[in-house]
């Protein structure tokens, strides 16, 4: 015989243990940081010890002691198969749904083109996409899963390389001259598109170092079109408003359709930051987001 009467305790416990605090894992299970508290309370006087080391500050109030980390793996697992077994219960009724979050240029210049092949393979999961350009908590379930460009180490979360990335210089083709050849010079006589969003440790190219290495004898540094935004920098690009140095995965579509124009392809750029698929231990153990991370890893390029 089952004995399933600290069911709410088991909640409270793995929730508490995720956030290192009452309070999240009370904002979670849609209850009071009181009322958490109360359950493991309760928990640790059935077990007949503390199960949490306690601090006063931080943002990890609260330490799983050794036995309490030993079980909360399998805790977390049966929570899951709960859940899992709940949904079979309503049958044709049930529907999973995976939370993807990622930059607004990765999603509307790659992303959303594959979206359709993972709908047509898994036709009861529906995803949602969260549209960020900051770094979402998916260790905290912010969202399921998501797409980071980065070194590939972020904590609490599982990274799975997607694909590298470089640095090309682009141009809608309707400014080239067909009496003109395309040349470091030429780029620097045009409206040059500055990209200034932040790239901490990913060695993403100014203009005048793409500019130098090209071998252009003039490298203009401070005029031109200056955009904080990846993604409204690809779309000046694409708008003809000038030339622009864009990550090459964001453009393939682009590249492809021949609006815009990989200028002076012999100039490698190559960066550190690629591309990782991420999502914490915990969400990768549900079926829909355990599919979704294997779908998107056959994308690698």
């Amino acid at each position: 015989m089952r004995d399933l009467t600290r069911l709410k305790s088991l909640q409270a416990l793995e929730a508490s243990a995720r956030h290192g605090s009452f309070v999240g894992a009370a904002a979670e299970l849609d209850v009071t940081p009181p009322a958490v508290g109360q359950l493991v309370r309760s928990l640790e006087d059935w077990v007949g010890y503390p199960l949490f080391r306690r601090g006063r500050s931080g943002a990890e109030r609260l330490t799983p002691v050794d036995e309490a980390k030993d079980a909360l793996d399998d805790i977390a697992e049966g929570l899951d198969l709960l859940e899992t077994g709940l949904r079979k219960l309503r049958g044709r009724k049930a529907r999973s749904v995976v939370v993807v979050t990622a930059s607004q240029a990765l999603v509307a210049n790659w992303l959303l083109a594959r979206l359709d092949d993972f709908s047509t393979s898994y036709p009861a999961i529906d995803v949602r996409l969260d549209v960020s350009d900051r770094v979402v908590d998916l260790a905290q379930g912010e969202a399921d899963i998501g797409i980071r460009c980065g070194l590939g180490s972020w904590k609490g979360v599982k990274s799975t390389f997607l694909m590298s990335e470089e640095i090309i210089a682009v141009c809608h083709n309707r400014l080239l001259q067909a009496d003109r050849e395309v040349t470091a010079g030429w780029i620097v006589e045009q409206t040059l598109i500055h990209d200034g969003t932040p790239h901490p440790g990913g060695d993403f190219p100014a203009w005048a170092e793409w500019l130098a290495r090209s071998g252009a004898n003039q490298v203009p540094t401070d005029r031109g079109l200056k955009i904080n935004s990846t993604a409204a920098v690809i779309q000046a690009a694409v708008a003809a408003r000038g030339v622009a140095l864009v990550r090459k995965a964001l453009v393939a579509q682009e590249l492809d359709s021949g609006r815009l124009v990989h200028l002076l392809p012999d100039v490698r750029w190559p960066v550190k930051c690629a591309y990782y698929i991420v999502a914490a231990p915990k969400a990768l153990r549900r079926q829909e987001v355990a599919a979704f991370h294997d779908w998107l890893a056959s994308r690698q390029g």
